[in-house]
């Protein structure tokens, strides 16, 4: 627990931290919970931004209150060390976060719209687009304020796009990079946003000295609408790097008690002697699970030799529930899974093994125990579990995986590739990756996790830093 009384103070305006390295994400390192008794909560989180920041002095990070425990700290002047909270007004931050940043920018970059239905830009899309103006807007002022002369400021994904543009006209000596976590969309798809707004997408982000992608395809995709739209990409250098998973964390955590005791229990479920196909992943529409789930059930109907044999072990935790087609998506995934259990179990035998509530050490296990990994998004910036699970397997585990994730540019020739569209092909997959040979499958594991563990989350951060300075 954190007070008022023993918790840093917050950075307020115009009190200039003089920070050397900053970042800026919508989602900070901690998050605070308010207790019914007044009290505040601390909560820090994880990743390769927290790890990468560890290892520089001079550095802030600044973010977004996104709840009330969090708005409530920033009232109080409750802050960590290192870390600025800008409590940006509510419906604002629900306008440009859920309106713009998640219905409008991810759905472009994940190709997911209904095009004979959707997008619609009207005026509700342009109060909403004004709204995720302010919102990168308040970044940008207080990156200028609390930044050192000359300092290197690191600015986070699609939330964020306008951000670099709106810094530069602020402070032209800072080295401004960013960073895009998601894939970019093709020019052809991009323009289906509104002219103006696409053009403000790009001078934003090209208003920072490098723009950096998790691979090449993305990269690529960036450089083709800014060339198309714009007529090139200016002064902006591109750069990728790609995210790996943090090895010596992973093999430390999968194998502390509460995940044996989570492998214990996963067994019980499965039942003995049966293959495990297992997937994890939040229910976002770009990852496929209900194709996921009707190609498990091609399996069980063409290949009859695998029912009692095998469970599909399917993690699926909820995203985003305050955008009703997120709830309904989650609410398919259950009926589809319900459906193929009515349909296929039996006594002794439940084909699909199906948990919605978000559980770490479960999905280590999970990891540790799966025979097949299903990784078959429709569109990924990179998808760690691809790269995570690999790294943990317990006895070796076959990768089927989307060629539409961006971990495919670094897994692909050591996966069981699929097209995420095509549920028949995905079933055959699936079957050859339960009939692969144990020493082909060892060595496939091993060199998937040796490609998973390249450039670990600090080095990712300060390859990026380390670029921005240099360049």
């Amino acid at each position: 627990m954190v007070s008022e009384h023993d918790a840093q103070p917050a950075a307020r305006s115009g009190v200039r931290s003089d920070a050397q390295v900053l970042v800026a994400s919508n989602r900070g390192p901690v998050s605070y919970t308010l207790g019914e008794d007044g009290s505040l909560d601390a909560r820090r989180g994880g990743g390769g931004l927290v790890s990468g920041l560890s290892a520089v002095d001079d550095k802030l990070w600044v973010c977004a209150a996104l709840g009330a425990g969090d708005r409530e700290a920033v009232r109080r002047g409750v802050a960590e060390q290192g870390v600025r909270m800008l409590d940006i007004d509510a419906e604002v931050h629900a306008d440009a976060y859920n309106g713009i940043a998640n219905s409008v920018l991810w759905f472009v970059h994940h190709m997911l719209y209904q095009t004979p239905l959707e997008p619609v830009f009207d005026a509700e899309f342009r109060r909403q687009w004004a709204s995720f103006e302010t919102y990168n807007r308040a970044f940008a002022e207080a990156l200028a304020e609390e930044a050192g002369q000359g300092a290197a400021v690191l600015v986070q994904d699609y939330h964020l796009a306008l951000v670099p543009g709106m810094l530069r006209e602020l402070r032209p000596d800072l080295r401004i990079g960013h960073f895009s976590h998601t894939p970019w969309a093709p020019v052809d798809y991009f323009r289906l946003l509104p002219d103006d707004i696409a053009e403000q997408l790009l001078h934003g982000i090209l208003g920072a000295d490098r723009a950096a992608f998790l691979t090449r395809r993305w990269a690529d995709a960036f450089i083709g609408c800014c060339t198309q739209i714009l007529g090139g990409t200016g002064r902006t250098r591109i750069g990728v790097h790609g995210l790996g998973a943090d090895a010596d964390f992973l093999r430390r955590r999968a194998h502390e008690a509460d995940v044996d005791e989570r492998m214990a229990a996963l067994r019980e479920q499965t039942g003995p002697g049966r293959r495990t196909i297992v997937r994890v992943d939040r229910t976002e529409l770009s990852k496929n699970i209900v194709r996921g789930l009707l190609a498990y059930r091609a399996l069980l109907d063409e290949r009859p030799e695998w029912r009692e044999r095998v469970v599909h072990v399917a993690f699926a935790y909820p995203s985003r529930q305050d955008l009703a087609v997120y709830r309904d998506y989650t609410a398919e995934v259950r009926r589809v899974a319900d459906e193929i259990n009515a349909e296929y179990g039996m006594p002794g035998w439940t084909p699909v093994v199906l948990h919605v509530k978000d559980d770490f050490a479960r999905s280590l296990a999970a990891y540790r125990l799966a025979d097949v990994a299903l990784v078959n998004p429709i569109r990924d910036g990179m998808n760690l579990v691809a790269k995570e699970i690999p790294v943990v397997s317990d006895h070796g585990c076959a990768l089927v995986l989307s060629r539409e994730a961006g971990a495919y540019e670094e897994l692909g020739s050591d996966a069981v590739v699929v097209n995420p569209y095509d549920v028949s092909a995905t079933a055959a997959a699936l079957h050859e990756a339960l009939t692969m040979a144990d020493d082909e499958r060892a060595a496939r594991t091993e060199r998937l996790a040796a490609a998973a563990v390249a450039l670990p989350p600090q080095q990712w951060f300060l390859d990026q830093l380390d670029a921005l300075r240099r360049d």
